[in-house]
């Protein structure tokens, strides 16, 4: 079974995830992680993010290695740095690329096609793994998720973070939609352990069936 979860950041999808991935026995797979990573080695190489051509070699050349507690890409562990906030700013720069997304997503589906996995990002269950048994669209408000955001942050305004989230949601539009059989959960007032349990509700009537 795949279990797709889908939104914007700051919605509680990383949390969501992992927890529901580790009562389910199931992979996490964080599909964000991958474009954070080239978006790090585009830095690193001197590549113009807006070179589509340019990173997109990138892509192809070096694949991500998304493991479950690190993530590799051309023999350096970046899963650290790929969430410093200077990625944050700009990753949705390499993420819009068409090219890009088609190689991620090529990686992506590979992942996926082993079964028994959670699977988070902007565009799972409508692109990526538009047959997944279950759906999830987090949704949460503004203000909460850039409470969280900040939390995630410490030492970086909260004004600062609050903008930089603003820009992110416009640049991540064309590829951040719900996919027609999605449910969609807000999670501004609803405890994580709430929200997995919802899911889990949900998969067992999906499994029932």
């Amino acid at each position: 079974m795949v279990v797709a979860i889908d939104g914007p950041a700051g919605a509680g999808k990383s949390t969501v995830a992992r927890l529901l991935a580790e009562r389910l026995g199931f992979r996490y797979l964080d599909t964000g992680a991958m474009y954070r990573a080239v978006t790090w080695l585009a830095l690193r190489e001197g590549v113009d993010l807006d070179d589509e051509e340019a990173v997109a070699g990138l892509a192809a050349d070096h694949p991500v290695d998304l493991g479950e507690e690190r993530i590799e890409i051309a023999g350096h562990d970046v899963t650290t740095a790929i969430r410093d906030v200077e990625i944050d700013r700009v990753v949705s720069s390499v993420a819009r690329h068409p090219s890009v997304r088609a190689i991620m997503r090529e990686r992506q589906r590979e992942l996926a096609a082993a079964g028994d996995a959670v699977i988070e990002g902007r565009d799972i269950g409508r692109v990526v793994c538009p047959a997944a048994e279950v759906k999830i669209f987090l949704v949460a408000a503004a203000d909460e998720r850039a409470r969280r955001r900040t939390a995630e942050r410490p030492g970086i305004g909260a004004d600062a973070l609050a903008t930089d989230l603003r820009l992110r949601d416009e640049r991540d539009a064309p590829n951040l939609q719900a996919a027609p059989d999605a449910e969609t959960i807000d999670t501004t007032d609803v405890p994580i352990e709430d929200v997995v349990a919802r899911i889990e509700q949900m998969i067992a009537a999906r499994a029932r069936a």
